[in-house]
């Protein structure tokens, strides 16, 4: 929804920017975190993150324990150098920007694991699915068979595929580049670093973010210098690197017929 302009003096004040007008002072960081959830973010904790039902899927609720601020999708000034129409991932901040016309930006929680790391270069969208399946690639066999090699038949999308409800794949000159901005069941994941793993938002995000982006999208990467720069040091190294999750497959593929007999019960097709 756009903002009209009383709204937009409001909400940039309730971000910490500079004020429009002599009359519009600028809130300190305690009042803006004081501020109401629908004042700060535009929507409640069950509004923006509750269940949501998705075709055949039932996501649940995010708890509110990962929802600690600023672990929200949230609508901000924008304050980087790219152009709107832009997806900016900040890897050192773990967040997400989608650039909007108007000097603002969709920023989202972000979880970065070893490929994201290694993300460096401009990237577009040029596909996007939906309940993708995913498939471990040869050099994620290659140096940690233990974790992914259960795994190297592949797992179906669903509510068991690593992928999560969505992912947008990202290209280079005509090119899979094999990382992917994606949901997660690890919700624990956001907001640090991992040690597998490429750019993984909440299921109720990369849901939003989806609906938003469309293929075509440029897709760039801030540096540190400026993610220092922008939000500040403390900011800027957000988030802890977490230890390897080793799921087992009869948990995964357990999941996956649980999923495939409650679709056979209900006379769902689903997709091989």
């Amino acid at each position: 929804m756009p903002f009209t302009a009383p709204d937009r003096r409001r909400f940039l004040a309730l971000s910490g920017a500079v004020a429009l007008g002599a009359c519009t002072p600028a809130l300190t960081e305690e009042e803006v975190r004081a501020a109401t959830d629908l004042e700060r973010f535009g929507f409640t904790p069950a509004e923006g993150y509750g269940l949501i039902e998705d075709g055949e899927y039932t996501i649940p609720p995010v708890p509110l324990g990962y929802l600690e601020y600023p672990n929200r999708r949230e609508l901000v000034v924008y304050d980087g150098t790219e152009s709107a129409g832009t997806i900016e991932i900040d890897p050192h901040a773990k967040f997400l920007y989608w650039i909007l016309d108007d000097g603002t930006a969709w920023r989202y929680p972000i979880a970065v694991g070893r490929a994201g790391r290694s993300l460096r270069r401009p990237t577009v969208i040029r596909r996007k699915v939906e309940w993708p399946g995913w498939t471990p690639t040869a050099n994620m066999l290659r140096t940690q068979p233990e974790v992914y090699g259960p795994f190297r038949s592949g797992v179906p999308g669903g509510l068991a595929s690593p992928l999560g409800a969505r992912a947008l794949y990202l290209y280079q000159g005509g090119r899979d580049t094999y990382y992917r901005i994606h949901g997660t069941n690890d919700l624990a994941s956001i907001g640090n670093s991992g040690s597998a793993g490429c750019i993984r938002l909440f299921n109720q995000d990369i849901i939003d973010l989806y609906e938003r982006v469309p293929n075509g999208t440029n897709v760039r990467i801030r540096t540190k210098a400026d993610s220092e720069r922008i939000l500040g040091p403390e900011l800027s190294n957000r988030g802890v690197e977490l230890p390897p999750t080793i799921v087992s497959p009869e948990t995964i593929y357990g999941a996956v017929e649980d999923q495939t007999a409650a679709d056979t019960d209900t006379g769902a097709e689903t997709d091989a």
